[in-house]
């Protein structure tokens, strides 16, 4: 049986991950402070130091970012790219994990080895199922990512108009051919 304490402790934590994501992704990394996030949970700041420690353990937390890749064992090998393009814009739109990843990625550490494991583990199990070639997953699945977050960054964090106008159907149109290309086609001749 569990506790009214663990259960309120539960609770906190919760809370306080929902306004850290929320205050991560509006603020970045570096603006975003203990007290701001416990204000918006409704708790006093030693109650995030409490849970998490410090900022960075907090982000760490907060940073947890599942891709949720869909079984693409069922989808026609042509199918592929437009398939994750399409998962890919679908999962990020108004993610604000993803946003406070991509904004701290640029300045932490932390935060970029966070999206260095995300795509390692979630992209490239599948790039080593789909590549003509299993030793060329890791380059395969890394040039997955350079599409998937260089969209995300001009779409979401930079904001350039003509990027930001595209209906996410358009934008699935453009990315699959090549994510397609990235994970079945044969390697370039260098």
């Amino acid at each position: 049986m569990v506790t009214m304490t663990a259960r309120r402790s539960d609770a906190t934590r919760a809370a306080i991950l929902v306004a850290a994501r929320e205050r991560f992704a509006a603020d970045g990394f570096e603006r975003a402070t203990i007290r701001a996030i416990a204000a918006d949970a409704r708790i006093d700041p030693s109650m995030v130091m409490r849970y998490y420690g410090n900022k960075e353990a907090l982000f760490a937390a907060a940073a947890d970012f599942d891709l949720r890749l869909p079984d693409l064992g069922d989808t026609p090998g042509e199918r592929i790219g437009t398939t994750l393009a399409r998962h890919f814009l679908h999962r990020w739109e108004g993610d604000e994990t993803l946003m406070a990843l991509l904004r701290a990625a640029v300045t932490k550490e932390a935060a970029a080895e966070r999206i260095r494991s995300v795509f390692v583990q979630q992209v490239g199990p599948v790039a080593a199922r789909l590549a003509p070639d299993p030793a060329q997953a890791a380059t395969r699945a890394g040039l997955v990512a350079t599409q998937m977050l260089g969209f995300a960054l001009c779409r979401y964090i930079l904001r350039l108009p003509p990027v930001v106008g595209l209906t996410p159907e358009e934008a699935a149109a453009w990315l699959a051919p090549t994510i397609q290309r990235y994970l079945t086609g044969e390697a370039q001749a260098g």
